[in-house]
């Protein structure tokens, strides 16, 4: 059942952008690349833009948010970016694609979930009903809704593609963070300062399991093994994935472990993770085998699979695109 914190309304907000401008067609430097694997870097145009999440559109090119620009980013697979500014003060986080193609995203201090098509209009900001939520990760649900972390507000957000919006307690405090749907037709999500992973079902109910060890739960994905994987921002060597069931196994990865942030299934079918406190992104199979950790820029975060066939990232301090060439 919804709670009586549930709000379902329709906010009239629809900003019509067709004259705002993309600016910056391509990088103002060179791609660099580094690492025997090959890993490229794309500068961001825009400088101190920290690039935070990255994901794969539905026109085959890679959007991502640029928090302190205030700008959503597109690149190429050939690295080519092009961004398009929004309103001053909304620092974009999370972002996913919608069940209606369009480009989803969270603005955190906007207190607003915002979509913007792939020419690059915005289509519409849709604010939420509470105040200072700074919502953050976001997704598309089973429902074909959009779900969404109020972090400040310890609440799961639901908006329809047409605005309608409902807000659901987590009943549990303690910053709800970066969300996914698993398998099993929950969203799951990571609680950063709990310690917990949260799974709700699509009528508000929720239920929550505790990992031994990890702390400072951070980055959560769904796997092809049909577990969700999560990461934590510290921890000694552990990858924790999470069965439907509640079951949770804390993987060994990589001997340096530290600062795991953002979390992927590659196109190889192996997990990619970014190591943000070290530069690097790490990649293990699912039984946990050590593809090794390779150099990136500084403080890398978001990660997803390419549409290239590479895994792709953001480097927040380095204010660059990375690409892990698997695909060469």
């Amino acid at each position: 059942m919804r709670t009586r914190r549930s709000i379902l309304f329709l906010v009239l907000t629809v900003l019509l952008v067709s004259a705002l401008p993309g600016a910056a067609e391509g990088s103002s430097r060179p791609a660099r690349k580094k690492g025997a694997l090959g890993i490229t870097e794309f500068p961001v145009p825009t400088p101190s833009s920290r690039p935070y999440q990255i994901v794969t559109g539905p026109d085959g090119n890679l959007w991502f948010t640029e928090s302190d620009a205030g700008k959503i980013g597109k690149i190429t697979p050939s690295g080519e970016i092009t961004e398009y500014k929004l309103a001053k003060g909304s620092v974009p986080y999370g972002i996913t694609v919608g069940p209606d193609g369009n480009i989803w995203f969270t603005e955190r201090l906007g207190n607003a979930i915002a979509k913007m098509n792939t020419a690059g209009q915005l289509l519409a900001e849709y604010f939420l009903p509470t105040l200072n939520a700074q919502p953050w990760g976001i997704t598309t649900g089973p429902d074909g809704n959009l779900w969404f972390t109020e972090e400040n507000a310890d609440v799961i957000g639901m908006i329809t593609v047409g605005g309608l919006m409902s807000e659901f307690p987590t009943n549990n405090c303690c910053f709800p963070t970066f969300i996914t749907t698993g398998k099993d037709g929950r969203l799951w999500f990571t609680e950063e300062l709990q310690g917990q992973i949260g799974a709700m079902s699509t009528d508000g109910s929720v239920e929550y399991f505790t990992p031994p060890t990890a702390q400072l739960l951070y980055g959560i994905t769904t796997g092809p093994d049909g577990n969700v994987w999560f990461t934590g921002l510290t921890g000694i060597n552990k990858l924790g994935k999470i069965e439907p069931n509640g079951q949770i196994t804390e993987v060994l990865g990589p001997a340096v472990f530290t600062g795991i942030a953002g979390v992927t299934t590659g196109p190889d079918g192996n997990f990619w993770f970014t190591l943000n406190d070290i530069g690097r992104v790490a990649g293990i199979t699912p039984s946990g085998g050590r593809l090794g950790s390779f150099p990136a820029g500084s403080y890398p975060i978001g990660i997803t699979a390419g549409p290239d066939g590479n895994v792709w990232f953001t480097e927040s301090q380095s204010n660059a695109i990375g690409r892990v060439n698997l695909g060469s």
